[in-house]
């Protein structure tokens, strides 16, 4: 294991020059202190995870100190922004301090999110508060844990500077972690700006440093555009399954590598609600959660207008052609699994349909019923979550055509079915009332709960002793929090 001045730098994205980014010093934060690390996260960068509890490590990132090997830089791209095109966007209050790569020759981002003003601020602060950088710390370790693609998050470092929201909060950076920050948005800048020289020297980067493979295919590009669609299909299949809502999908918040990230009022879902719009702020419901899917196209959609120079439009459709059949691969398959079903029938589609339709009819807790329907045999699940449902006809002609499902599929033991299901459908999951609850304590300073929560949801699908407080459906306040991008 290193400390942390034993990293090794490598700023691949720092060497593409002025016309990507521009050079930034971080604003340091008054009286930094660690808030909560992720010991998983930092085994990424090979460091030891005691060194999270050192004064050197607040000071780091908390903006105090740098390494004389990082290169601090606020990245420009633009982007749609619920449907409309902003020409600048930018690293507002983000800084990519550096890549470093590890033992194993992965590079890391190391970005920082509060860093302070950058030409790209607008009319920000360039500032982030603890409770939007404790929800993204812990939606970024919780996501992962769960199986789903999304940055990392390596910690949070808490502080006294005000910042003026809504009201008075304290300022707070969180450390994020990818194999590179590049969104959509950055090459709909040089698209849109007509820069083509630079539009042509980012695709070169990203195909180079991130899809390698595509290099020997007849068409770079095309097999690189064609895997960025197959990565968001998945990534957002895994959504839509584990009831994951992102909130704020613009293309600056979409990433090249298909990877969850830019966490803003996200939410799970409590009770199944396939309209469910997690960001108060969206009031056409542009991004509600059953949006999703259509908005993963439409984004890819003005990813390959930006790449036109590059690749034929027909090839373009044809590549956008197979989002939605890999995203119904992906999502089906893992509905399967969910359902405790092995193998695959012409049906499984309707019968996943007509559970989610009463399920919403009913207000049924969608993470908790999974994890309910795998603790026993069908026949037994099903009678025990019968009284979850107000439309006991319309449930009871379901659970007949689930058992007969599961008859067919075959004849595990029930401890098989058991294991099998537990392995897919979490008992824990991040939802807004235990992150508020956190946050509370955090924000009177008491970092006990962020910790504790962090822990729980770092083993989502693990019964977890005296835990039993973090698998409740959420009390009435609780499904009524009001989520906005003022981070």
């Amino acid at each position: 294991m290193k400390a942390l001045d034993e990293l090794t730098f490598d700023n691949r994205f720092a060497r593409l020059g002025d016309a990507f980014s521009t050079h930034v010093l971080p604003e340091p934060l008054d009286e930094p202190r660690l808030v909560v690390a992720s010991d998983a996260a930092m085994a990424l960068l090979d460091l030891d995870p005691a060194v999270a509890e050192t004064p050197v490590f607040a000071e780091l990132f908390g903006g105090h100190k740098l390494w004389a090997e990082a290169q601090p830089r606020a990245m420009v791209y633009s982007g749609h922004q619920f449907g409309g095109y902003t020409p600048q966007l930018g690293d507002g209050r983000g800084l990519l301090l550096g890549e470093v790569y590890n033992q194993a020759g992965e590079h890391w981002d190391l970005h920082l999110k509060g860093a302070g003003m950058t030409p790209y601020s607008r009319m920000g602060d360039g500032r982030a508060v603890l409770r939007s950088s404790i929800r993204e710390f812990l939606a970024s370790e919780a996501l992962h844990a769960l199986g789903i693609p999304t940055s990392r998050a390596l910690c949070v470092i808490g502080s006294s500077t005000p910042v003026w929201r809504e009201k008075q909060e304290r300022g707070a950076m969180v450390l994020r972690l990818a194999p590179s920050h590049i969104r959509f948005g950055h090459f709909e800048y040089f698209y849109y700006t007509q820069k083509p020289e630079q539009l042509a020297e980012l695709a070169e980067h990203v195909l180079n440093l991130h899809y390698p493979e595509c290099r020997e295919q007849p068409e770079p590009y095309l097999a690189m555009f064609r895997e960025i669609v197959e990565r968001n299909a998945e990534m957002i299949a895994k959504w839509q399954a584990y009831g994951f809502c992102h909130g704020v999908m613009n293309t600056d918040n979409m990433s090249i590598l298909g990877i969850t990230f830019d966490f803003g009022p996200f939410a799970f879902l409590d009770d199944f609600d396939a309209h469910f719009i997690c960001n108060h702020s969206d009031h056409e419901g542009r991004y509600s959660f059953s949006n999703q899917v259509p908005i993963g196209q439409w984004n890819l959609s003005a990813l390959a207008q930006a790449l036109t120079p590059f690749i034929s439009v027909d090839a373009l459709k044809e590549a956008l052609g197979l989002y939605l059949p890999i995203y119904q691969a992906h999502y089906l398959d893992l509905m399967r699994r969910r359902l405790g079903l092995t193998t695959a029938e012409e049906d499984d589609q309707k019968l996943v349909e007509r559970l989610l339709k009463l399920m919403q009819n009913s207000g049924v807790d969608y993470t908790l019923f999974f994890r309910r329907l795998g603790d026993e045999s069908a026949a037994l699940a099903v009678a025990r979550l019968r009284d979850d449902f107000v439309d006991l006809a319309g449930f009871d002609a379901w659970a007949e055509q689930y058992k007969a499902r599961v008859a067919r599929d075959g004849d595990d033991s029930e401890a098989q079915r058991r294991e099998r299901m537990h392995a897919v459908n979490p008992l824990y999951i991040l939802r807004n009332y235990l992150a508020q609850n956190a946050i509370a304590a955090a924000e009177s300073g008491d970092y006990s709960e962020v910790r504790r929560l962090h822990e729980v949801l770092n083993k989502p699908f693990e019964e977890q002793a005296g835990m039993e407080q973090y698998a409740q459906r959420p009390p009435d306040w609780g499904k009524h929090l009001e989520i906005s991008c003022s981070s």
